[in-house]
C-alpha cells in the first residue's frame, strides 16, 4: 500500500466517521424505524427474570431443539414453527444485564476502526483500477459502498423483518458515507496512466 492510498483510507474514514456521527446524533436517520416498548418496566421485569445476567441474541418463539438435535428433529421443528409463527408473535431481541453503559467511548473507538478499514479497503481496490476520471473513479467507491449496504441491510429486513424505514435509513447513511470516503481517495488516487 503506497502512501497515497493510506492517506487516502485515512482521511477518507475520517470524512466517513464524521458524516456518520451528524447521521445519528443530528439526523433523525439513527432514529428512523425504532420503537420504544409500551409498558416497558413490565416487559423488561420479565426479560430480566426470564434471561437473568445471559446476555445475547435472543430469537423467538424458539425451535425448542437442544444443541444435539437430529435432522429429523429439525424437520419436526420446522413444522412446528411454521404453526408457531401462524398463531403468535416472533422477533428478535439484543438483551443485556444491568451494568451496559451509554455512548461508552469503546463503541466510539470501534466505530472509527470499522470506518477506518472500510476506508481503506475502498482505497486499496480503487488503486487497483484503471479509471481515469474523478466521477468514474468517485462511482466506483460509491459502488462500493453500495455493495455493503445491500449486503447487510437488506437480508436483516428479509429474514428478521426490521422495518423498511430501518433499512432505508441505514442503507442511506452507508452509502452517503462511502460518497464522504470516495470524494479523497478519487482526488488523491489515480492510476499510474494518470498521474
Amino acid at each position: 500500500m503506497t502512501k497515497r492510498v493510506f492517506l487516502a483510507g485515512l482521511l477518507g474514514g475520517i470524512a466517513m466517521y464524521v458524516w456518520t456521527a451528524i447521521a445519528h446524533m443530528v439526523l433523525p436517520l439513527g432514529e428512523a424505524g425504532i420503537k420504544e416498548i409500551p409498558n416497558e418496566p413490565a416487559v423488561i421485569g420479565t426479560m430480566r427474570s426470564s434471561l437473568g445476567d445471559s446476555s445475547g441474541l435472543y430469537l423467538f418463539p424458539g425451535m425448542g431443539l437442544g444443541p444435539d438435535a437430529t435432522s429429523q428433529r429439525k424437520q419436526a421443528a420446522m413444522m412446528q414453527y411454521s404453526q408457531k409463527l401462524a398463531v403468535g408473535p416472533s422477533g428478535i431481541v439484543m438483551y443485556h444485564p444491568p451494568g451496559m453503559q451509554a455512548l461508552a467511548p469503546r463503541q466510539f473507538i470501534a466505530e472509527f476502526v470499522k470506518e477506518l478499514i472500510e476506508a481503506l479497503l475502498a482505497a486499496m481496490l480503487l488503486a487497483q483500477t484503471r479509471l481515469a476520471t474523478f466521477a468514474s473513479r468517485l462511482g466506483f467507491v460509491v459502488a462500493v459502498g453500495v455493495l455493503a449496504a445491500v449486503g447487510t441491510n437488506v437480508s436483516y429486513w428479509d429474514w428478521y423483518g426490521f422495518p423498511l424505514a430501518y433499512t432505508a435509513a441505514y442503507m442511506t447513511t452507508e452509502i452517503a458515507g462511502f460518497v464522504c470516503v470516495g470524494l479523497v481517495p478519487a482526488a488523491l488516487v489515480k492510476p499510474a496512466t494518470v498521474r
